[in-house]
């Protein structure tokens, strides 16, 4: 493995949190460190976080980038979609093949409170 983790701004921790723990939760993912400056997201060791800019300055989503996370199937896909939708994100590209990726890309788009763009997706046939 290469990368150890990934973090994206926060501007509001617990909406962050009120978001992210049901989100990830399809994915098999958990809460596994919370403090005062971030939220730590992993399985067994954390890789993704949401963190307050250290510099003090607001958290901005940046232009072009994404996190894509892992499922293992297209109802997992969905099922994201669905509860990020339910705790305030908003749609970026509903659940669906994107053929022009690969022929089995499933995937489905999200952008989170804070406005960063966030991604399921599979490559299994179901």
């Amino acid at each position: 493995m290469i990368l150890h983790h990934l973090s994206l701004g926060s501007n509001d921790l617990a909406r962050s949190r009120a978001f992210y723990d049901p989100v990830l939760a399809v994915l098999g993912l958990r809460l596994l460190n919370a403090d005062a400056q971030s939220l730590d997201y992993g399985a067994a060791t954390w890789f993704f976080s949401l963190e307050r800019p250290v510099n003090g300055q607001p958290a901005t989503p940046g232009n072009g980038c994404h996190i894509a996370f892992a499922a293992e199937t297209r109802v997992m896909v969905q099922e994201f979609h669905r509860r990020a939708l339910e705790h305030g994100g908003r749609d970026a590209g509903a659940p669906g093949l994107r053929p022009h990726y690969d022929p089995h890309y499933y995937g489905a788009f999200v952008l989170d409170p804070d406005g960063n763009k966030i991604e399921a997706v599979t490559f299994a046939a179901t």
